[in-house]
């Protein structure tokens, strides 16, 4: 892996989307940076996570700048990368930009812990996730 941002996600503003005035609903960017993080908190945690049903993450600040409309039809693509690593939390951004033309339509930015789903508590990050996600981070 580099440290360049990782594609997490393409797709397209669908009409049903959009609201009474025509643009893409806060609820759909919502869905979109969240399975965006999906993509981007499987890379960090890596193959051998699967196979760990009591492991997993937890959101415990989100927060997003909408910058540009996205009316129904536009392409989209979400482009993640790392900014800080804690003992058990990633901080990552997330920028949806149009994928034609590159205008940048919201920056989402979440910070998430590393979960015992047993235990109900935050766990430190397990070393290879640590290397992964240093590997994508960016300041």
């Amino acid at each position: 892996m580099s440290n360049q941002p990782l594609t997490t996600y393409v797709g397209v503003a669908h009409p049903w989307m959009c609201d009474t005035m025509g643009h893409m609903n806060v609820r759909h960017y919502a869905a979109m940076f969240d399975d965006a993080s999906f993509q981007l908190l499987g890379h960090v945690a890596g193959v051998e996570a699967e196979g760990e049903p009591g492991r997993g993450w937890a959101d415990v600040r989100s927060e997003t700048e909408y910058k540009h409309e996205t009316k129904a039809g536009s392409l989209i693509t979400i482009r993640s990368r790392v900014v800080k690593l804690g003992r058990s939390s990633v901080t990552f951004e997330q920028i949806m930009s149009g994928t034609l033309d590159d205008v940048i339509h919201a920056v989402n930015r979440t910070v998430t812990v590393r979960f015992d789903l047993l235990a109900r508590t935050a766990m430190a990050l397990e070393p290879a996730a640590r290397a992964r996600a240093e590997a994508l981070l960016q300041v």
